[in-house]
């Protein structure tokens, strides 16, 4: 990279890190902020991606649980493990909010981390931790040895129209034509270990994208199922798969959740940004509108997000992000 060109690109992160650290800057224009450094993050490693990683990091001082969490996320799909320190960070702090370690956790899981098996394997069995964080610590440990396992490289997995790194790998199927009902009885199956039921759920997700694939809908009503489950976890993993996937099937699913004053923050805020996503549907944003002033604070940003991120989807912008073109090569 010529030395100009370097430089314009290296401005172009530190005003973006300013956006995203300044607690004076709007949260919807944070998070935008937050999915362009994200975008540099994600390209070949080098300094300009350490850099992008850094500056997320940076906002982990953030009061905001709902950013922190997203940063973490955000950590774990740059196929990076610069972001690793920095997750371990917050994986650890046990002052730090149960959501943001479970999303650091998660985030550890999807880099394949190997270095965090040993804290992680404790923490899935220490009953002193969050039982959020203990299931999303033995869903990591699974999903980090089936990264580096034999029978990774044997299992015939159907494409997906996703690129996010999942906290599971979609079940492979058996046949040309998958049964739903098989994969639901997997998803709701108590019994079997989380990572097994969220293979189901990601199979599933497959099954419904793109929205006007023959199984869609069926996949989307066995995916809604799940929100019966007694883990928060895995009805927060359901929410954000139906954001993931858009469909107007999901909406009386995710509006019953959002709803659900009773039902825990965490699954409430994504189902409030998987309704975001489907922003250009009839009425969506004004579901939205009624639950700015929501008692949890968790729920009341998400919803600020959601609108924005509605606002996107309705004039069809390409990235959820606003891209610096020094940086976008």
């Amino acid at each position: 990279m010529e030395a100009a060109e370097q430089s314009s690109s290296n401005t172009a992160i530190s005003l973006l890190r300013k956006d995203l650290t300044s607690e004076n800057v709007p949260l919807a224009r944070r998070f935008r902020a937050l999915f362009s450094l994200k975008h540099v993050a994600s390209q070949t490693p080098g300094p300009q991606a350490t850099a992008a990683i850094e500056a997320i990091a940076a906002a982990f001082t953030s009061p905001s649980v709902l950013l922190k969490h997203e940063l973490a996320y955000c950590l774990g799909q740059t196929r990076n493990l610069a972001a690793v320190p920095f997750l371990r960070a917050v994986l650890e702090n046990r002052s730090e909010d149960a959501m943001c370690r479970h999303e650091a956790a998660e985030a550890l899981g999807a880099l394949g981390d190997l270095s965090s098996l040993q804290i992680m394997k404790q923490m899935k069995d220490d009953e002193r931790e969050p039982v959020v964080l203990r299931e999303t610590c033995d869903i990591a440990v699974d999903r980090i040895h089936w990264a580096h396992s034999e029978s990774r490289q044997s299992e015939s997995l159907k494409s997906s129209d996703f690129a996010s790194i999942d906290p599971a790998p979609p079940l492979p199927l058996a046949s040309e034509t998958p049964s739903i009902s098989s994969l639901q009885t997997t998803l709701l199956d108590a019994s079997l270990p989380l990572f097994q039921r969220y293979r189901a759920m990601f199979a599933l997700r497959d099954l419904a994208s793109p929205p006007d694939l023959p199984t869609a809908e069926s996949a989307v009503h066995a995916l809604a199922s799940g929100f019966k489950d007694p883990s928060a976890l895995f009805r927060h993993e359901v929410a954000f798969v139906f954001g993931q996937l858009s469909h107007p099937t999901s909406i009386p699913a995710l509006l019953a959740v959002l709803e659900d004053t009773k039902e825990e923050s965490m699954v409430r805020h994504e189902a409030a940004e998987a309704l975001g996503s489907l922003g250009e549907e009839p009425g969506v944003e004004d579901i939205l509108r009624k639950f700015l002033d929501d008692p949890e604070q968790v729920v009341r940003e998400s919803v600020i997000v959601a609108l924005d991120m509605a606002v996107y989807e309705k004039n069809g912008e390409m990235e959820y992000a606003t891209i610096p073109t020094e940086v976008a090569a």
